[in-house]
């Protein structure tokens, strides 16, 4: 299922041209990502009966690899609608695809591939059923 957030552009994330500067288009995704996985994790972990820190049922995730599609601009004072869902499961990755709209018209999409980890030893590792049960719903 798809996660949704609004992020409003603030004047010094834009470049000269009076657009989203091209890095911060990477930064919208990772808060998107961020705020999603820490709520539905949160959820699902309460629902379990569990700690809601992520380390304490041994997840975590680095990303591996990211790439940007751009539409066109996005500018100052624009409210970017932002969409993310879980493409691919693999067994130790998964990929996100995020697309980004303003009012309705689309500026840019992203695919991240993920890499879980164990959170000690900061190597591949097993997605929890509990992560994708959480992420997929």
């Amino acid at each position: 299922m798809a996660y949704h957030q609004s992020i409003r552009v603030r004047y010094g994330e834009c470049d000269m041209q009076r657009v989203v500067f091209n890095a911060n288009y990477f930064v919208y995704c990772d808060d998107v990502v961020d705020s999603w996985t820490r709520i539905a994790l949160a959820e699902e972990l309460r629902a379990a009966g569990t700690s809601t820190d992520l380390h304490a049922i041994g997840f975590d995730f680095m990303l591996k690899k990211t790439e940007l599609t751009w539409t066109s601009p996005v500018r100052f004072g624009d409210t970017i609608d932002a969409t993310a869902e879980v493409a691919r499961w693999g067994n130790t990755s998964f990929d996100v695809a995020i697309v980004g709209s303003v009012a309705g018209e689309t500026k840019f999409g992203a695919l991240i591939t993920y890499v879980s980890i164990d959170p000690i030893s900061q190597r591949p590792a097993p997605i929890p059923e509990l992560v994708k049960n959480a992420l997929s719903r």
